[in-house]
């Protein structure tokens, strides 16, 4: 893989401003199996042009999240169809077989496929390339929690790399509850603990959300807090994505 563009890893973990204190559920030594606070998020990196042989690539890697993508087109459908004035996306998510502890399960994930589609959708410009194909393939090569957040905003990375017409880049964040505790970016362990989770994918220079999904139960507050806690932590993710495609730009001009 050659790569182009990118740094060490960047923080964009939510303003202290938008944090509430957090409940003495817990004992006052508790803390995160990775140690960060509640609020706090995994340090990120993105680099581009990882794949050689696509239109446009980028890879990420949260902690010991590690997800590439790839994207093709735009280029002529391969199913027979009619005339469109808009151009069509296609996704796939999949898992190598050795991206989970449990060995031998990598396959396609027909769930975060269809969720980074709609993801997606919303920001792209698909009357720039009618009747024509975008194809995004995101591998995810090690699980190591909040997988979909990370392809999403990876895959957002890579049709920008492609030169693929968008709104505004998109950067998704999720958070777990944990009894009564929110806590940002959970990890494997904590996703597989928590009593329900939020994730908001936006584009965060037009303050428009593309996807929220949430599961388990919430209250109207936890809804609120969740949500800001997200959104504020989109706006800094977006601005390491937008970095790392500055870093490739000025790294192909040299």
């Amino acid at each position: 893989m050659a790569g182009k563009g990118g740094s060490a890893p960047a923080t964009y973990s939510p303003s202290p401003t938008t944090q509430k204190k957090k409940t003495s559920l817990f004992q006052e030594d508790w803390v995160r199996p990775d140690g960060r606070g509640f609020h706090q998020c995994r340090p990120a990196f993105f680099r581009t042009g990882a794949v050689n042989a696509a239109s446009g690539s980028a890879y990420a890697e949260f902690g010991n999240t590690k997800i590439i993508v790839s994207v093709f087109g735009p280029r002529e459908s391969k199913k027979a169809m009619m005339y469109s004035d808009i151009g069509r996306l296609n996704c796939n998510v999949s898992y190598t077989t050795f991206a989970s502890p449990v060995r031998g399960q990598g396959s396609d994930h027909k769930e975060y496929t269809a969720m980074l589609h709609k993801a997606l959708e919303g920001a792209i410009i698909l009357e720039s390339f009618p009747k024509t194909t975008v194809d995004v393939f995101a591998l995810v090569l090690e699980s190591g929690g909040s997988d979909l957040p990370v392809v999403i905003s990876c895959a957002s990375l890579a049709l920008a790399d492609a030169g693929i017409m968008m709104y505004d880049l998109v950067a998704s964040v999720s958070v777990s509850c944990l009894s009564k505790n929110l806590v940002i970016d959970p990890i494997f362990e904590e996703e597989n603990s928590q009593d329900g989770s939020l994730m908001i994918t936006c584009m965060p220079s037009r303050y428009e959300i593309t996807q929220l999904t949430f599961t388990g139960e919430w209250s109207t507050p936890k809804i609120d807090e969740g949500m800001q806690l997200c959104l504020d932590a989109c706006a800094k993710l977006a601005k390491i994505m937008r970095s790392c495609l500055k870093e490739a730009a000025s790294d192909s001009q040299e």
